[in-house]
């Protein structure tokens, strides 16, 4: 069934739909017992009885639980209420970079700023073995302070490094998901594509 403002999942009180995309709505809600405001990930009604979608939700609260970076959302709770499963993470006040840049983009010096920002989070996010496979604008939240928040972790990937590799290159055979080409077409790299990730960390 459909939520709306006021119903409940668990001691968390919806306030209103703020997204919805292929793995979930996401609702602006609040935690009545810490009295914040947390932002709400919904396994949609449709999704709900097929395992893929449902492993890969699940594949999503790992991959954010292994990581705590400033800018990447942290994932406060994971939970099934009434056959509902929903993911509890911190809310974003701002846009989505998609929503930022203009048809004449934007001032060098932001670009520079975004960027570093989103290279440190994915940076830490490869450290903790874990590859994002979608980053793209409308998956990058900035706030009114300019500080990149990286969402959507719904198509990662959590890998483990290849036994006696010191230099920590991970194999192509660990990064990988039976050959499948994952993510959004526009924003692969050429490896992506062709189902590669070779990450060098």
């Amino acid at each position: 069934m459909p939520l709306s403002a006021g119903d409940r999942l668990g001691p968390y009180e919806i306030i209103a739909s703020i997204g919805a995309g292929g793995m979930g709505e996401v609702f602006r809600a609040t935690d009545t017992r810490l009295h914040r405001i947390v932002a709400i990930k919904v396994l949609p009604h449709n999704k709900v009885a097929d395992s893929e979608s449902k492993r890969r939700f699940l594949v999503e609260a790992r991959a954010i639980s292994a990581l705590s970076h400033p800018n990447i959302v942290t994932l406060h709770d994971i939970a099934n209420d009434g056959g509902i499963d929903y993911l509890v993470m911190e809310y974003v006040e701002g846009k989505s970079l998609n929503k930022l840049i203009t048809p004449k983009g934007l001032p060098l010096a932001e670009v520079v700023g975004y960027s570093i920002q989103i290279a440190s989070a994915l940076a830490a996010a490869h450290a903790a073995g874990v590859v994002h496979r979608d980053i793209k604008p409308a998956n990058v939240m900035v706030t009114a302070e300019s500080q990149i928040k990286v969402l959507d972790f719904g198509l990662a990937k959590l890998i483990e490094r290849a036994p006696g590799r010191e230099d920590e290159t991970l194999t192509n055979e660990a990064l990988t998901e039976a050959g499948t080409v994952m993510g959004t077409v526009a924003y692969m790299s050429p490896e992506q594509t062709h189902a590669l990730y070779y990450i060098y960390m």
